[in-house]
């Protein structure tokens, strides 16, 4: 057992062995090998991905009614928290329907690690909940048909422009 207190519970040998095989593999490495292999400007944020969205999507509950119309309403009040369009304009709701007090809500993410899903499906939920006639709501996650920029309504498109974001 190591007497050494760091949180790693590596001793002061085993980090100096780590240190020293990194700089032995950067120093014989040329300067070309450490050029990262990814766009290392690409941003979350702009370098959303493009593709042909399905012909049915965006949904916007345009034709839904009745509580159906009642949670689509209520969930265009939910934004995504970093950036000041609601999750509907964005695309990121794929179905609503409610049944017997039920709301079933279908959604997706414009990337499937985001760091917020467990906040924005709580968010989609708890906005579901708000529509007159639903008594509870579930909110499950689909990655199919995956998201693209095309899916954004023309009023998300025209919001994202504002917020200073070219779509």
């Amino acid at each position: 057992m190591s007497t050494d207190d760091s949180p790693s519970g590596v001793g002061p040998e085993g980090a100096e062995l780590a240190s020293e095989a990194t700089a032995d593999a950067t120093d014989s490495a040329d300067a070309d090998d450490l050029t990262p292999d990814y766009d290392s400007d690409a941003c979350a944020y702009t370098d959303y991905e493009r593709g042909e969205a399905p012909a049915e999507y965006p949904k916007d509950g345009s034709g839904a009614t009745g509580v159906d119309a009642d949670v689509w309403a209520a969930l265009r009040e939910v934004e995504d928290p970093e950036m000041p369009v609601s999750v509907v304009d964005l695309g990121l709701i794929y179905d609503v329907a409610v049944e017997d007090g039920h709301a079933l809500v279908e959604m997706t993410l414009t990337y499937s690690g985001c760091p917020a899903r467990d906040m924005l499906m709580n968010d989609v939920r708890c906005a579901a909940m708000t529509a007159p006639g639903v008594e509870n709501a579930e909110v499950q996650l689909r990655y199919s048909p995956t998201w693209c920029v095309d899916m954004v309504t023309p009023e998300g498109r025209e919001a994202l422009r504002e917020f200073g974001l070219s779509v």
